[in-house]
């Protein structure tokens, strides 16, 4: 083999080891900037999935369909409107713990329609829509969804439907732009 011919196979070597490299490295980034913008969602998307490259392509479907969602933030008359319903709800747990827990899960709904998110889709696609933005409150709005439906089929403790309110005030929060404390998020 002639020198020639020797540094040529050295370079393609070389250029075919780096694109591997390279290939590794981008992957490695792509799961990194996942697993930072879903947070405990990624582990859920993965753990649910065919392992972790159908997790990651569930997650960058979800990025790619809330991309096409026309959100907005709610303006201040609206997050006042919000809040005093949600004062009312709270209010309400007192009397009829489970009425209030089916209104706080209807606010909710009303407030990320509000918001733009699309609500007629099933609980699962709602919540999908909602990890984009919202990955370290969805664990909240799934608790209190599986609390709520507890408390349909008439199973559910007041201490239960008490947490579920908790939880869903979480997520209400959140999608109001409220800091934490229950203050407005500047804007």
């Amino acid at each position: 083999m002639s020198s020639t011919a020797t540094a040529l196979a050295v370079i393609i070597i070389v250029l075919i080891v780096a694109a591997f490299v390279a290939t590794i490295v981008a992957r490695h980034r792509r799961t990194q900037e996942l697993r930072r913008r879903f947070g405990p969602e990624y582990d859920r998307a993965v753990a649910s999935g065919s392992g972790r490259r159908a997790g990651e392509r569930d997650l960058r479907h979800r990025e790619r369909r809330h991309d096409r969602l026309e959100l907005h933030e709610l303006d201040p008359e609206q997050r006042r409107r919000y809040a005093d319903q949600w004062q009312r709800t709270q209010a309400h747990f007192v009397e009829e713990p489970e009425i209030a827990t089916r209104d706080a899960d209807a606010l909710v709904t009303r407030v990320m329609a509000e918001r733009g998110y699309p609500v007629t889709e099933d609980f699962d696609t709602r919540a999908q829509d909602l990890s984009v933005e919202h990955a370290e409150t969805l664990g909240h709005y799934r608790e209190a969804h599986e609390i709520s439906q507890a408390n349909e089929r008439g199973q559910a403790t007041t201490e239960q439907l008490r947490q579920a309110l908790m939880h869903y005030r979480a997520l209400f929060a959140e999608l109001l732009g409220e800091r934490p404390g229950g203050h407005p998020a500047p804007g």
